[in-house]
């Protein structure tokens, strides 16, 4: 007998989509969209529909595996278990807790995935990650900006006269604001596009803008500067509600628009066109993840909160600088679910040089890295550094559904829950504001077992069960914390699938921010605090000509790593056969000057590593580009980060991925 369930889409996507999944024999058999969701409305993408392949899949982890002299041999849970805890006082008793490198990202958008957090924080802390891969460094510049990083609501781009797609392709990665910009377009709204490449959101808009990679914060210059010489600037909200105006100025006079023009690539009419759009608001802009993953990252995307701020498009309908929407995540209670203050001890690597942190790390040394929620050999820049990092390392634990290229390095793999075989609510800090339900709908296969499981057998092998003897139903309501009294319980979330957090629609109404001064700042306070020039400034990518003309002699051709179509970062290349061969997309300017054409077999190399896929040629894409869709798994030609680089951006908190400049030659 067939039934269908309401539930949610676990990934960590800008859109958390609501699902309607069909059931049948402990099986699931179909997954569309939920019709009723108020933000999704019943359209999901290829990604969230691969999860029916992904729970049935024969190539899941179905029992617990240690690596016995090279080969992983199937255990019990009990000897699991035992082995780990044993190994996990021992590094206590010998090293310290801090012995331990926690490995994590987010892969899962569930509540309950915090309590990884929980355990090792009662272990007595662990070596943690900082910063983010992916969004890090514009999650810390707009903290600097604006106090923390909110967005507006969905639907508040229908108040908008003109919409800024900038660097993001939000066909490919966040589809109901598509369907909202087709809307908008139809209702009159002017939609421009600013990226390297051409794309599907570009062929959508009214004008596109293209762009040399990793210049996007100099034409935010260049339109500020025109905004400042036609006088368009919205004094009135510079002079009442932000600080250090006059930096920016000094700025703005050091580089000339012939200067930027040749730097961008962007013409200065385009520029002057763009003031007077920006002026004449409401105006929104959409900023995506890529420009921000370079070394001048932070400092671009600060640059572009500036030209909304100067345009006078903070805190009202239609306008704002949409890049995270924190204020989602901060509706839930974390910290009463990770119980911080049971940390005694803490060290910290940033997430994009753990592997170097591994490398370096004496006192203690790392131990025993235990992966949660993550692929960091796939995932972490520089994936040569990475493995040599984890070989060094004398215990790996992967918690996983499938032989990644990380669980394959490990020494014991414990297979785990897919959503659809456990109870949890949803969210995203990226899109919408909406916390979504998802039931347990059927069993997990062989002895696949959830994390809260693990985390509670190890927490009563190691002396402190007592913080794990809540059942699931308990910990979701600890994690709701105050929402219970704003009407968001578990009861209603199972009897309604979705609800509304709490949020403020549109961010910095009342132009009270959240920065020390309680201003905008244009030279941040926070930033000085930290130790860093709070000031803009002018700046480019490290591999760049402007700072490193003898690299580029000898590699280039920007390389970009974009989010592939049809899997979340790593997770579905296994299960996709036409994806399981690396793509090299390059701009027609590198195809003439190489003398490609599609379907050569090529060596895309520089200093850090090499690999080799098949040509396809952009239509239209900037000179001098080359991309590779980032989560390839090893078995299928390798990951586009044995090219990127590890270092971190300008201001500590995020990874620096298309900083990148590479060579290509047919073979």
């Amino acid at each position: 007998m067939r039934v269908k369930y309401k539930t949610a889409c676990p990934l960590n996507c800008w859109d958390s989509c609501g699902f309607e999944v069909t059931v049948e024999n402990n099986m699931v058999v179909k997954i569309e969209g939920d019709q009723d969701h108020p933000i999704t409305k019943g359209k999901i993408c290829g990604r969230g529909r691969m999860l029916e392949h992904r729970a049935n899949s024969n190539e899941r982890v179905k029992y617990p595996l240690k690596k016995v002299n090279g080969t992983f041999q199937r255990i019990s849970w009990e000897q699991a278990l035992n082995e780990i805890s044993n190994k996990l006082a021992a590094i206590k008793k010998t090293y310290g807790t801090t012995a331990v490198l926690h490995s994590h990202d987010y892969s899962n958008s569930g509540l309950l995935t915090n309590l990884d957090k929980r355990f090792f924080n009662c272990y007595g802390g662990v070596t943690e990650l900082t910063g983010s891969i992916c969004w890090g460094a514009g999650i810390e510049a707009q903290t600097w900006d604006f106090g923390d990083s909110y967005s507006h609501s969905p639907d508040d781009v229908f108040n908008s006269k003109n919409i800024v797609i900038w660097g993001r392709n939000v066909a490919r990665t966040n589809m109901h604001l598509y369907a909202n910009l087709t809307k908008a377009k139809k209702q009159g709204a002017n939609i421009i596009v600013i990226d390297p490449m051409s794309n599907a959101t570009a062929k959508l808009s009214n004008e596109y803008v293209s762009i040399k990679p990793g210049m996007d914060g100099l034409l935010a210059i260049g339109i500020m500067k025109e905004i400042v010489r036609l006088n368009l600037q919205d004094q009135q909200f510079i002079d009442d509600h932000t600080l250090g105006y006059s930096d920016l100025l000094n700025i703005l006079e050091e580089i000339t628009l012939d200067e930027l023009e040749e730097l961008t690539d962007v013409s200065k009419d385009i520029m002057t066109k763009l003031a007077h759009i920006y002026a004449n608001e409401p105006t929104m802009t959409y900023l995506g993840l890529g420009m921000q993953r370079y070394t001048n990252g932070g400092n671009t995307i600060r640059l572009i909160d500036a030209l909304v701020a100067i345009s006078g498009n903070i805190g009202i309908p239609g306008g704002g600088v949409n890049f995270a929407n924190k204020q989602v995540g901060e509706s839930f209670d974390i910290n009463a679910l990770s119980l911080p203050n049971r940390r005694h001890h803490k060290r910290t690597f940033t997430m994009m040089q753990q592997a170097e942190g591994i490398l370096l790390a004496n006192d203690p040394p790392i131990k025993m890295v235990f992966v949660t929620c993550g692929n960091p050999v796939t995932q972490v820049p520089n994936t040569n550094r990475v493995k040599q990092a984890f070989s060094k390392v004398d215990t790996i634990v992967v918690v996983e559904q499938f032989m990644t290229d990380t669980a394959q390095m490990a020494d014991y793999v414990l297979p785990t829950t897919t959503v659809f075989e456990e109870e949890d609510v949803y969210y995203s800090s990226m899109y919408h504001h909406y916390v979504n339900y998802g039931s347990k709908l059927v069993e997990p296969p062989g002895e696949v077992k959830s994390e809260l499981m693990i985390w509670t057998e190890l927490a009563k092998r190691l002396s402190f069960a007592d913080d794990f003897a809540f059942d699931r139903e308990q910990f979701i309501n600890i994690g709701l914390g105050d929402l219970v009294t704003k009407g968001i319980t578990l009861e209603r979330l199972r009897k309604y699938d979705h609800l509304p957090l709490p949020i403020d629609h549109v961010p910095w109404s009342d132009k009270k921010f959240m920065t020390a001064s309680g201003k905008y700042e244009f030279t941040s306070s926070q930033a000085t605090q930290k130790g860093f020039d709070g000031r803009l400034r002018i700046d480019y990518p490290l591999e760049s000509k402007q700072k490193n003309p003898d690299l580029l002699g000898k590699y280039p051709y920007t390389l970009l790593s974009i989010h592939p179509l049809r899997s979340n970062h790593s997770q579905h290349y296994h299960l996709i056969d036409s994806m399981q061969e690396i793509k090299v997309e390059v701009s027609k300017d590198v195809a003439e000057k190489e003398r490609l054409q599609e379907d050569d077999l090529v060596k895309v190399f520089n200093e850090r590593g090499e690999l080799e896929g098949r040509v396809r040629i952009l239509k239209e894409a900037h000179r001098n580009t080359i991309n590779i869709d980032e989560g390839q798994w090893s078995k299928f030609g390798g990951s586009v980060n044995l090219l990127t680089p590890n270092r971190i951006s300008d201001n500590g908190m995020g990874s620096t991925l298309f900083d990148c400049v590479v060579a290509i030659e047919k073979i």
